[in-house]
């Protein structure tokens, strides 16, 4: 069968027609993949970049394969972060309601104790790993009943120091659970715990081909001038702006001067209070505004269909961080445009980065020039490949 629908892959009427209410009527090429062995009960560990419809890769599952009446929680959900929590929450909660389910938060920046009572009444409990550690410690979420584990965008949660929280997380649960692995990548450290956390599991790997496609731009600025250059890109036709600045400090004082210019623009970094977050990005979201200027860390988890530009006004450190950021366009099929702001004393490093991406087309089309490869001596870590490439302009 080419082309099977929802139905043909084991989901149930009510929740197809859930899925048809939010416009959903067709599963992508991960859902296609993972959903039967997924219905069927199996480990899977499943590849593909953010955007490409992991999420209902999981949760779909998770929903059909749980009834009303059991365990509390009877599936956990593991995210890297409170955003991200958000996010999954309200897709499972779309799917779950047709099933008479309960879905549960648990992560940090609001109450513990508030938090921990919704989350023992959910039978579907999505969580970041402290906190779901601080409440599971305190004995205010149980975990014996847990049936289902996902791990999802689990590379970030490795990225972000979380392996050891997550380990001790993982000796909680029961040995003859369902376990669902979702990543970017699954080489190296990814790969073994991938392995190391489940059983005999089928894999399933996507490649970017079919997904939406993005044009990547890099443009030449002076240091004095890059907020004109950033404000004119701004200026042009677009839909929602994700703007990247390295710092927490740099994130307020560049929202503050986009909003003085006449952008609506919001600031997002980790310093904020969760419920100032969380008004910033229901803005966002919701085309109160239309730029997010964001730290990296801010803005890990963000899955927003309607991201058709993200602008590097900070260059990222590494190749990993470019292809992570610009992974927030084009998603869900859709094109997006990531453009990346280089001063003069930034065109070497970026250079060499457009270089190891293979986007060095894109880099020469400004009429800059590639950088030579950095001098490696042994034992230096500096210039040693994050394994991730990003997609050639088209």
């Amino acid at each position: 069968m080419d082309h099977p629908t929802f139905l043909d892959l084991g989901v149930s009427r009510p929740v197809v027609e859930a899925l048809a209410r939010r416009g959903i009527a067709a599963p992508f090429e991960i859902q296609r993949r993972v959903l039967p062995d997924a219905m069927a009960g199996r480990d899977v560990l499943a590849r593909s970049r953010t955007g490409s419809g992991k999420t209902l890769a999981f949760a779909l599952p998770v929903v059909e394969r749980l009834r009303p009446g059991g365990a509390r929680p009877s599936a956990l959900v593991l995210v890297p972060t409170r955003e991200l929590a958000r996010q999954v929450a309200e897709e499972l909660g779309v799917v779950a309601g047709a099933r008479g389910l309960a879905v549960g938060l648990a992560y940090g920046g609001t109450g513990v104790r508030d938090q921990a009572r919704t989350a023992a009444r959910a039978d579907v409990l999505v969580a970041t790993p402290g906190r779901l550690e601080d409440v599971g410690s305190r004995g205010l979420v149980r975990l014996e009943g847990v049936r289902i584990l996902v791990l999802d965008e689990a590379d970030r949660m490795l990225d972000m120091g979380f392996q050891p929280q997550v380990d001790r997380i993982v000796r909680r649960l029961r040995e003859d659970r369902q376990t669902m692995f979702l990543s970017a990548t699954l080489d190296g450290v990814v790969g073994r715990l991938a392995r190391a956390y489940t059983r005999e599991p089928v894999v399933h790997e996507v490649e970017d081909e079919g997904l939406g496609t993005v044009e990547h731009r890099f443009v030449a600025v002076s240091a004095a001038g890059k907020l004109d250059a950033l404000v004119e890109l701004l200026e042009r036709d677009r839909e929602l702006t994700l703007v990247f600045v390295r710092t927490k400090r740099g994130v307020d004082r560049l929202a503050t001067k986009l909003r003085a210019r006449g952008i609506r623009a919001e600031a997002l970094h980790g310093d904020m209070a969760q419920a100032a977050r969380e008004r910033a990005l229901r803005r966002f979201e919701r085309g109160g505004a239309d730029v997010l200027v964001a730290t990296d860390v801010a803005a890990r988890g963000l899955d927003l269909e309607r991201i058709s530009h993200v602008v590097n006004y900070d260059p990222p450190e590494d190749d990993k961080g470019y292809v992570h950021r610009i992974g927030r366009t084009a998603r869900a099929g859709r094109s997006g445009t990531g453009i990346t702001l280089v001063t003069a004393e930034q065109r070497g490093d970026v250079s060499r980065m457009a270089a190891r991406l293979e986007l060095q087309d894109a880099f020469r089309r400004e009429g800059m020039e590639i950088a030579p490869p950095r001098v490696v001596f042994s034992g230096s870590r500096g210039g040693r490949r994050s394994g991730l490439r990003a997609r050639r302009p088209r």
